[in-house]
């Protein structure tokens, strides 16, 4: 750890207790990620981390640097809430010097094209002599030589690097991170779902007793980027028709971004039985997403978290191919991922989706065996910063 870092937390008297790292005096913690209300993932997260630190340090201060600090604060139980992309430097410094530790993450923000958006806030951290780290960070696509000597400058000043999969680790080194990196596990897995009550389902217009599926859908992505956008709609209504017909089921399509809404409809317009299909009416928040799964038979789709809340819950999951985090999410678990070759192919995505039809039960055991073991990994997200407070204040002391 270098002395500059030390400077930010040099007040700080931490000690630990019998069940993981504590910090018993009053403590200062920026938030910086994709907050807002944007994405019903990175609102998870940022709900664990906030939970997080409040059960493990005693007097601690939150401070989210955000998208729409209106969404932050109707949503988010925190004490200060500062607009990251709108606030003069001045002023985001003045909040910054307040700080004894900045977390930056959870999630995958370090992409081409943002990174110095975020990157921004962390460098003004560094420079006044914060205390830096990520929190179970996200990375990818990361192409761009700019980018990846902006995300290598900046992390290898940073006193701690968790990221939440092994192949984010394996892009920033790459990317010449030197600093040593721990994979641990993405935060969202610690979410507690709200009651999604059967009141709700009826003004959706989902009665109880209907078996459900839910599917989530998105832009096609890298994965399906050599097919045509209109090829691509079909393979997602022909899966989704399958599903009708072969299950006896109803589609219930769940956005984690507004966007994804159209997506849903684009896919309902090329079904055959678009009468089977609901898109949510209504708008949630991640703990009433997680508390829906629960009424789900099976859960199909693309969006990361989409499928950690339904494997939280104990359903059955299909990936749809998209990106590297979803197949790494899936082998953390010690499932079969989606083969991106073979991601245009309706066959050989309606054989997965009856194969798990017929076998789901084994895949819920399946997780449910395996599922602690990545709650503990996620766990260690707050207690590896806690401890870096611990280690910082016994330097200065």
């Amino acid at each position: 750890m270098n002395d500059q870092s030390l400077s930010g937390v040099g007040g700080l008297v931490c000690s630990t207790r019998m069940r993981g790292t504590r910090c018993d005096v009053a403590t200062t913690v920026g938030l910086v990620g994709s907050y807002g209300g944007l994405n019903a993932g990175d609102e998870a997260i940022l709900t664990v981390a906030i939970a997080q630190l409040r059960a493990a340090v005693a007097d601690v201060e939150i401070v989210v640097f955000s998208r729409d600090c209106d969404h932050t604060r109707r949503h988010h139980d925190v004490e200060r809430v500062v607009a990251a992309d709108a606030a003069e430097r001045e002023d985001l410094l003045a909040e910054i010097e307040r700080l004894d530790l900045m977390l930056l993450g959870g999630g995958g923000i370090l992409y081409d094209r943002e990174v110095d958006f975020y990157l921004r806030l962390v460098r003004l951290a560094q420079k006044a002599g914060i205390a830096t780290a990520t929190y179970a960070v996200g990375a990818g696509p990361l192409e761009r030589p700019a980018d990846r000597a902006s995300v290598a400058e900046v992390l290898n000043r940073m006193d701690l690097i968790t990221v939440r999969e092994a192949a984010a680790k394996r892009l920033l080194e790459e990317s010449g991170v030197e600093r040593a990196i721990t994979v641990t596990a993405d935060p969202a897995l610690l979410l507690e779902a709200d009651p999604f009550t059967e009141r709700m389902l009826e003004r959706e217009g989902l009665g109880a007793g209907l078996r459900l599926i839910g599917m989530s859908v998105r832009e096609g992505g890298r994965a399906m980027s050599e097919i045509a956008e209109t090829e691509y709609h079909d393979l997602l209504a022909n899966a989704a028709d399958f599903m009708v017909d072969r299950f006896e089921a109803q589609v219930v399509f769940v956005a984690l971004e507004h966007k994804d809404i159209r997506e849903a409809h684009r896919v309902i317009g090329r079904m055959a039985l678009p009468e089977c299909a609901w898109v949510l009416k209504r708008s949630y928040g991640p703990r009433q997403l997680l508390g829906l799964m629960e009424h789900l038979d099976m859960a199909v789709g693309m969006r990361l978290h989409f499928l950690l809340f339904a494997a939280s819950a104990g359903v059955p999951v299909v990936a749809l191919p998209y990106a590297t985090k979803v197949r790494d999410f899936l082998r953390s678990l010690d499932l079969d991922a989606p083969d991106p070759e073979r991601a245009a192919h309706a066959g050989a995505l309606l054989s997965r989706i009856d194969r798990l039809w017929d076998r789901r039960d084994e895949q819920i055991d399946h997780v449910r065996e395996r599922l602690p073991r990545r709650q503990d990994a996620a766990r260690e997200n707050v207690r590896l910063a806690v401890d870096l407070l611990n280690r910082a204040a016994a330097a200065a002391s």
